[in-house]
């Protein structure tokens, strides 16, 4: 009576899964988890808009001045701007995302970009920060 326990492990033995399809895979799930982040962060943009033009809004409302006036007209363009941000980098992403699955569908491999979607879109928020600040500090 022979022991299966004591045979020796066949590791040469054919994987039932194609590597490649696995591979794959695990891609098209990192391209998901990367779309899910930019859904993260830009609703965090466009809710900071909103956020901003509610305290405002509120501000001017408790002590009407001049200087609310203005302020919670800045806060409207600013929020605004911000919230336009979220729906642009949004509307990027999921053209980049549906464009890498398409690619990863054919048998392609997705390509990084030379100038990533993350670095303009941190440039341009960081242009808005900057000409907010002008706006705030030239009156």
């Amino acid at each position: 009576m022979s022991d299966d326990k004591s045979k020796p492990i066949d590791l040469s033995v054919h994987q039932s899964i194609d590597p490649v399809r696995l591979a794959s895979f695990r891609t098209s799930l990192a391209l998901d988890r990367t779309m899910l982040a930019w859904i993260r962060t830009t609703l965090s943009i466009a809710g900071f808009g909103f956020g901003m033009v509610g305290f405002f809004r509120a501000l001017e409302k408790q002590s009407p001045s001049v200087e609310s006036i203005r302020l919670h007209t800045g806060a409207i363009r600013f929020g605004t701007t911000l919230v336009v941000f979220g729906i642009v980098a949004t509307l990027l992403a999921a053209l980049s995302h549906w464009r890498s699955l398409r690619r990863l569908q054919r048998g392609e491999s997705p390509v990084l970009t030379h100038w990533p979607m993350s670095i303009t879109l941190a440039l341009m928020l960081s242009i808005l920060g900057l000409v907010g600040l002008w706006f705030v500090f030239e009156r």
